[in-house]
């Protein structure tokens, strides 16, 4: 039976679908990068880049070293470093100078008057945990840019490769058409029980997700068991798939163990290589017309029926592999 890895395999190789989870991969890995693994690290910065309060703190110590040292080119630089949230600092701790000696304030601004100008209010600065600091709006803006990309790709994903194009028939389209026209058996009329259930099923080239199973339940809604069929072996390179076996198989909820059987193309069947590669699935079974298979549980019983059967022309050996396969499944409760 098709597993996720068969059905991410077959996705893979469609350029689309390649591309769009080489984007999505891309930006996840990038984030995981940058954001988590190796962080951008700012070093040997200016305090122009430091937090409100920690310019205020900064500036109150650049006015207490000027107080000592009474360096004015140390006290310009130290200003300047601050940017252009200086000034408005310089204004607040003049109005709560909070331990600085009034006249090393009044001698700093001085110095900085000088060489820069009156000290007038800048705008004003923003409040800590009241805005968003440039970094996180960039970050924030980065991140709902990304999840719109991830959702656009699923979403053009769902839309565009999982869901056929209008009036776009694909062969699985096909093979349940198939399936749906094709008659089935009376078996009251054969002088038998009813099966408990029965269903056509069709395997078309091109389906490579081919992969059927079937609930068995009583009248009453018991769950019993479940049979289906799927791909078993393939032949060939190349897409579509060139099927050349397939795998039917029946679970009884009493029974410990599935019983499975491989129903083999006439190559297939011929070949010791490939029976060597089946044998450890179950019994080999040669597919042909209108053969009956016989699978059997502990207390079920499956009857399948080749009702069609057609192989496919090409550069492979003569009846190597399946065009089209339909098979007739029914279930009855084993006679104890």
């Amino acid at each position: 039976m098709a597993s996720i890895f068969q059905l991410f395999a077959v996705l893979i190789k469609r350029p689309t679908v390649a591309a769009v989870l080489g984007l999505i991969g891309g930006l996840m890995l990038g984030l995981t990068i940058g954001w988590w693994l190796w962080p951008v690290e700012w070093t040997n910065t200016t305090p122009e880049l430091l937090r409100p309060d920690l310019q205020e703190d900064y500036l109150r110590m650049a006015i207490d070293s000027f107080r000592v040292n009474g360096d004015p080119n140390l006290a310009v630089r130290r200003w300047d470093d601050l940017g252009p949230n200086a000034r408005t600092l310089y204004l607040k701790i003049q109005e709560s100078p909070a331990g600085l000696d009034m006249g090393a304030i009044a001698a700093f601004g001085q110095v900085i008057q000088t060489v820069r100008g009156p000290i007038k209010a800048a705008a004003p600065l923003p409040e800590e945990k009241k805005g968003m600091s440039f970094s996180t709006l960039l970050i924030t803006v980065a991140s709902i840019l990304i999840l719109a990309v991830i959702v656009f790709g699923a979403i053009y994903l769902i839309r565009n490769v999982f869901r056929p194009r209008s009036g776009t028939v694909t062969p699985a389209m096909q093979a349940a058409e198939v399936a749906r026209r094709t008659e089935r058996t009376d078996f009251q009329s054969l002088g038998l029980a009813p099966p408990v259930t029965q269903t056509m099923t069709t395997y078309m080239l091109g389906d490579d997700l081919y992969d059927e199973s079937f609930s068995i339940d009583t009248q009453g809604g018991d769950f019993l068991g479940e049979y289906g069929v799927g791909i078993s072996e393939t032949i060939g390179v190349g897409d579509p798939k060139k099927v050349t076996a397939l795998e039917v198989w029946l679970f009884d909820k009493n029974d410990i163990k599935t019983a499975t059987k491989v129903l083999m193309s006439s190559h297939a069947f011929g070949d010791p290589n490939i029976r060597a590669r089946l044998e450890a699935k179950g019994e080999l079974v040669l597919i042909e017309p209108q053969k009956q298979i016989m699978l059997e549980t502990a207390a079920l019983q499956l009857l399948v029926t080749i009702v069609d059967l057609e192989y496919g022309v090409g550069a492979l050996p003569p009846e190597s592999y399946f065009e089209r396969v339909t098979l007739e499944m029914a279930v009855w409760p084993k006679q104890r």
